[in-house]
């Protein structure tokens, strides 16, 4: 094996794994048991008025999220996939990832047309 810029850039997303996947969980486990709602569908660094509506989805986005990169990790490590299914999965893991709370955090903080009373 030589070491180009695609073996750096496989080992850049596969060590990537381990921190994104403590923090989704870790936010996951926040959320669902501890009930700390401060870091739901965020929009500008401030949560809803409501966010205890919108946690289960929260909650569930980030369980999902980082169930399916702990699955990749351990398949990684036991050469279950291979390259491209591998990195297939993550990749669409975390751009569903994005997307999905970004779309909540639109949803949880609803458009408001007229005039600001600042």
């Amino acid at each position: 094996m030589v070491f180009d810029i695609s073996v750096a850039i496989t080992w850049i997303l596969f060590i990537s794994l381990f921190p994104m996947a403590f923090i989704w969980l870790r936010r996951a486990w926040r959320i669902a048991v501890k009930r700390d709602f401060s870091e739901v569908a965020l929009k500008r660094g401030l949560p809803p008025q409501e966010p205890k509506k919108y946690a289960p989805y929260a909650a569930a986005i980030n369980l999902l999220a980082g169930v399916v990169v702990v699955s990749v990790i351990f398949g990684v490590l036991t050469a279950s996939y291979d390259y491209a299914t591998w990195s297939a999965m993550a990749g669409v893991t975390i751009w569903l990832k994005l997307i999905a709370d970004f779309i909540l955090s639109r949803h949880a903080h609803p458009f408001k047309f007229g005039k600001k009373a600042d």
